[in-house]
């Protein structure tokens, strides 16, 4: 077997599954037709659950050292903008910084990890083996092989992986175009500027290097037919119709322009064959949140791959990656198809109703709190197998000081974390000894309401609670936690 598993797609995506699954011994390979980094970034935005990801690893600090941090984000780009920085997180805010850069952080992860990155060649199809699979590829030597256990799919909305491993991929066409320009501004405008009104909706974002994002929408542009490539004239003109200037606007870097057609894989996975980002789930760009849940998708998926080759997990693991992860999909999508109701309502309804929801946004600090969760991914928790599960299982945790150190800092790819916070070392939990489990006694300074009278807690590589207990007599609590460990681990 060449490798042990096979990426097609070296997005951030499949970067950062590449290296989580090097972090865990794993083997592979990622395949990507480009010879180098696109240097357009359709991506811009790295949220606050994807730093936290990075942090879990001890990867953050190029992100955010070069990253420019912003207080907050829009939803449909309504006038009153959340507010990050009530986020329970170490990291209340989003990072302005172009995929390319994100792209090139992430890649050399991968590289230094030991994946190998072969680049110029293109995934063209699949046959499927009765214990591995032939990923079948082209490139400028011709036609070769490669074999592997699992083959994951990272290759885009228009992926081959998907489409050769028959999965359907039903959803809505395109009716809205948006457009953007990555440009010089001589005179720009405040941060966070926005318009919205009767002649469209604008935003402009900074970027590193002195450039600004300009994105919008038109009345005009709520059509199915494809006008042609945006041009700097039409996106000048664009500009001053909504803003009443151009911002002394040159010297674009990248004009595009992109629909709202909203599609949603079947199946995540179908036998050796799985997929992640945009080959999983396509959406209108609305808050900048699809390279993030993308990047989520393979925190989920990494582990599990790990953990399924290397022999420690029950062989139903990987069927959770679905049934965790295509719900979360479910939910961008219908989110990103109503930001485009809010971001095209150019009637005097429309407005009414925007004007509406944003000063409910405004007088109504558990409105925002709740939509800059669901934004930025810390919201998403997976339902517990056990119908009497303890209310923590299944959410994030967050990075609680625990003794001398963070949460995040004990975290690793390849197993799960307990904490025995029982406060009794001659009573330790951490008498399982077996792959995949590590066990670290301590407390917890200051938790939080949620995590009172907790006593034991089993976390994820991902980060999500497995299992919490609260037995206050010792030999319960061990049962309970071998009856978890059970379905977490093989005997």
């Amino acid at each position: 077997m060449n490798h042990q598993v096979v990426v097609a797609g070296a997005g951030p995506v499949g970067l950062w599954l590449a290296a989580e699954l090097r972090r865990c011994g794993i083997t592979v390979a990622v395949v990507e037709r480009r010879t180098g980094r696109d240097p357009r970034s359709r991506a811009l935005t790295v949220h606050p659950r994807t730093i936290e990801t990075f942090a879990s690893r001890g990867v953050h600090g190029p992100f955010v050292g070069e990253g420019m941090p912003l207080p907050g984000g829009h939803f449909g780009v309504l006038e009153s903008r959340l507010d990050f920085r009530r986020l329970p997180s170490p990291f209340p805010y989003t990072l302005a910084l172009p995929q390319e850069r994100t792209e090139a952080l992430l890649e050399q992860q991968a590289l230094d990890s030991g994946a190998d990155i072969l680049r110029g060649q293109e995934v063209t199809g699949l046959t499927d083996g009765p214990d591995h699979i032939d990923v079948h590829v082209t490139g400028p030597r011709g036609d070769s092989t490669l074999r592997a256990a699992y083959l994951v799919g990272c290759d885009g909305a228009r992926s081959t992986v998907r489409q050769a491993a028959g999965i359907d991929y039903p959803g809505t066409p395109s009716t809205v175009l948006g457009w953007l320009g990555d440009v010089v501004l001589d005179e720009p405008p405040a941060a966070g500027y926005s318009y919205f009104g009767p002649a469209g909706t604008l935003m402009a974002v900074p970027m590193p290097g002195g450039l600004h994002r300009l994105v919008g929408i038109t009345p005009r542009d709520l059509t199915t037919t494809w006008p042609g490539d945006l041009t700097l004239d039409e996106l000048r003109e664009n500009v001053i119709a909504m803003a009443g200037t151009d911002f002394g606007l040159r010297d674009p870097v990248w004009l595009s322009r992109y629909g709202n057609a909203t599609r949603l894989a079947a199946r995540y996975r179908r036998g050796r064959v799985l997929l992640a980002g945009d080959a999983a789930h396509q959406h209108f760009p609305a808050g900048g949140v699809g390279m993030n849940v993308g990047i989520q998708d393979a925190a989920n998926l990494a582990w599990k791959l790990a953990a399924t080759l290397n022999g420690w997990a029950p062989d139903t693991l990987l069927d959770t990656y679905h049934a965790e992860r295509h719900p979360v999909g479910a939910n961008l999508t219908a989110t990103s198809r109503a930001q485009v109701a809010l971001m095209t309502a150019f009637t005097p309804e429309g407005l009414d109703l925007r004007h509406l929801l944003a000063g409910l946004i405004t007088t109504l600090p558990d409105l925002n709190d709740h939509l800059a969760a669901q934004v930025s991914s810390l919201a998403v928790a997976y339902p517990p197998a056990a119908p009497d599960a303890h209310p923590l299982t299944g959410t994030r945790a967050p990075d609680l000081a625990v003794g001398h150190t963070g949460l995040f800092a004990l975290l690793r790819a390849d197993s799960y974390l307990l904490l025995d916070l029982t406060g009794d070392p001659a009573r330790p939990l951490g008498t399982w000894s077996r792959p995949g489990l590590r066990v670290h006694a301590g407390t917890l300074r200051t938790p939080p309401a949620d995590w009172s009278g907790i006593r034991a807690v089993l976390i994820r590589p991902d980060g999500h609670v497995a299992w919490a207990g609260t037995h206050g007599d010792d030999t319960a609590l061990r049962a309970d936690l071998a009856r978890a460990l059970a379905t977490t681990h093989r005997p």
